[in-house]
């Protein structure tokens, strides 16, 4: 809707950094007219009634403009590049990459020397955990942040970021980093001014004289980490008061009730959008805003808050995407794309965290039944938005799916959950897998899952075996899992160490500032012996890299893998598979994968069930051409195995 009064501010805006209008600067202009009515009716929902809302706006369109006037030139064309082809992300040739910087390779500018190897696995996307300042046995792994604007000495400097960023932009490559938009280290410059007793700078966190406030905030809030940092306050000696720390005590909660903490933020994620990022992951989004009476996670305002770093972005920085790392249940996960008028408007991407979660479940149990529950709701993702998939990352493993599912399934849900605890954390008879339990509660019995790739699958313990066989089945349950997460839909993001089957590894024991938190097992520090051997026939090294390759380059050459929501699951004929078909235009592909140890049996109706009667189907994976068959004749799958077929002759049906 056209405002006289904002359109004026703009003109003025542009009159006082005196900006002629060349096209570039009206391709600014247009989106900043078109976007700003939506801008202004969100910041007043949350600051309408605020005594600094007016000055604060005022300041937001000038961060905007600001923004836009420093990004690089050829940022902008790759802007314009990225707008062309129209939601670029959700491009089936991107494949990406979790790293520890200094655990993979040592610092930032080393990162070039290992592009040779990424671009051979397949990589063309680099998530680089974080690398800000974060103070030295209080980083929560980079997590508490001290330092927005400046590299962590650990990983090297702002100017090598700059260099590998503008190296990956020659090699067609893209760069996605973190921001922790929900708070701070207790030693940012911020919260030092709050505890030296700045007003200004108190009033960007939860800070309290007494207890009244924290209280009431308990009442609703659950503990994050319960053991190893209970409780959401911490009384802070320096200043005589208490502050709110939902994750760790030397993490502070930013308060966005406070409009300045917003605008403050907004122009960090304008800096990073303008050394080159392509995709920003928001770190916890679920917890940026707090009330009294609630569970503090997944409010109204904190979407509010995300649809509105949306829309300034699309106006300064459209090229860059925006990911929510939003780890909640799987309703509450859709709604991170955004509803309403905000539908698909909201972040650009999500982590499949439900269906991560759901294909570890159907290992354990052989059975898919709880995974094909969940899918009504994950197929609820609108168009023009992606998922990250994946198997692993740096986090553990949270069974985060609703009881409901599990009940569907057949089995109680309580017990089910117990369950697959047991079984991956090596307490069950007859398990392969080598976990161990994270965050466990004893008050509820909750708890997560800790361990690498390699190891949940059997790795590990059948390399101590030395049983063979054992050790072939735990690989094809390695590349069942990753297939599945490659062609389902979204962008693969593979955890670094998981492409060469990396096992648990347990010298963070030995580290102060990492023993209390058991997800270090499965963030190994890279030996590039062990990765060369790669190119060693017959290791496992060779047999997982090139198998992961291989399912890359099958993705790649395959359009109807872009995820322009064209999933169709096939009806469960067997309770061992799963198996979904995508279709671009002509091309269908037929995606079946076997969760059970034991050959299962497809009945060829399956393919014909969606009102398409292929004949012939050949799979990329054996590289194997099959007839289809008769409904009463079966397609038989391999335990743990896996087809990616692609129709090539049908008739009329």
């Amino acid at each position: 809707m056209y405002n006289h009064k904002l359109h004026s501010k703009i003109l003025k805006i542009f009159s006082d950094h005196q900006l002629k209008r060349t096209t570039e600067i009206n391709f600014f202009y247009t989106r900043f007219v078109s976007n700003i009515s939506a801008i202004q009716a969100l910041f007043n929902e949350l600051y309408g009634n605020h005594p600094k809302g007016k000055a604060q706006f005022d300041g937001l369109m000038e961060t905007i403009t600001s923004a836009y006037l420093s990004r690089p030139a050829a940022l902008k064309q790759k802007d314009h590049e990225k707008l062309e082809k129209e939601n670029w992300f959700l491009s089936n040739e991107l494949a990406g990459m979790s790293l520890y910087v200094d655990r993979f390779c040592g610092n930032i500018l080393n990162l070039e020397k290992k592009f040779p190897y990424l671009q051979e696995l397949g990589i063309n996307l680099l998530h680089l955990m974080p690398i800000f300042e974060s103070p030295e046995g209080e980083s929560d792994g980079g997590y508490a942040v001290s330092d927005f604007r400046k590299v962590d000495k650990r990983f090297g400097t702002l100017e090598d970021l700059n260099h590998i960023q503008q190296c990956m932009i020659d090699e067609d490559m893209y760069l996605m980093i973190d921001i922790v938009l929900n708070h701070t280290s207790q030693k940012h410059e911020w919260a030092m001014q709050a505890k030296a007793g700045e007003k200004k700078y108190q009033e960007f966190f939860y800070m309290y004289e007494d207890r009244y406030i924290p209280d009431e905030f308990e009442k609703s809030m659950p503990e994050i980490f319960p053991q190893g940092a209970p409780g959401n306050f911490t009384w802070v000696e320096d200043c005589d008061r208490w502050v709110m720390t939902v994750f760790h005590n030397y993490q502070w909660d930013l308060n966005y009730t406070n409009p300045a903490v917003l605008v403050a933020m907004l122009d960090t994620i304008f800096f990073y959008a303008n050394i080159g990022v392509d995709i920003l992951r928001i770190d916890a989004p679920a917890f940026i805003w707090k009330q009294i009476g609630t569970k503090c996670q997944n409010l109204p305002e904190a979407h509010k808050i995300l649809q509105l770093i949306k829309l300034c972005v699309q106006v300064a920085t459209p090229g860059m995407a925006l990911l929510g790392e939003a780890i909640v249940a799987p309703q509450a996960i859709m709604d991170y794309f955004g509803t309403g008028a905000f539908r698909a408007k909201e972040c650009d991407l999500a982590y499949n965290a439900t269906q991560m979660a759901l294909q570890w479940d159907a290992l354990a149990t052989g059975d898919t039944k709880v995974m094909l529950a969940a899918q009504s709701i994950l197929l609820r993702k609108p168009y023009g938005t992606s998922w990250i998939t994946y198997t692993r990352c740096h986090d553990d493993i949270g069974l985060g799916y609703d009881d409901y599912m599990i009940e569907q399934a057949g089995y109680n849900a309580y017990e089910h959950r117990q369950f697959l605890k047991n079984y991956y954390s090596g307490n069950y008879s007859g398990t392969q897998a080598r976990g161990a339990l994270f965050s466990y509660n004893p008050k509820t019995g909750d708890a997560r899952i800790s361990g690498t790739l390699a190891s949940l699958c059997g790795l590990e313990k059948a390399i101590e075996e030395n049983d063979e066989e054992a050790i072939t089945a735990s690989i094809n349950k390695i590349l069942m899992m990753q297939a599945m997460s490659f062609f389902i839909g979204g962008i693969p993001m593979l955890f670094y160490g998981d492409e060469v089957g990396y096992t648990n590894e347990h010298s963070y024991l030995e580290d102060e500032g990492k023993s209390y938190d058991n997800r270090w097992m499965h963030r190994p520090e890279i030996n590039w012996d062990k990765n060369l051997l790669k190119d060693k026939k017959g290791t496992n090294e060779n047999r997982i890299f090139g198998g992961i390759k291989k399912l890359l380059k099958i993705r790649k050459n395959l359009p109807p893998v872009a995820d322009k929501s064209n999933l169709t699951w096939i009806t469960p004929h067997n309770i061992h598979i799963a198996a979904f078909t995508r279709k671009d235009n002509d091309l269908q592909i037929f995606c079946v994968f076997n969760f059970s140890d034991k050959p299962s049996f497809l009945t060829w109706y399956a393919f014909r069930e969606n009102g398409v009667n292929p004949t012939k189907i050949f799979d990329h994976w054996t590289e194997k051409e099959y007839s289809v068959g008769r409904d009463h004749e079966f397609l038989i799958i391999k335990p743990y195995g896996f087809l990616l077929m692609e129709e090539i002759d049908s008739e009329a049906y």
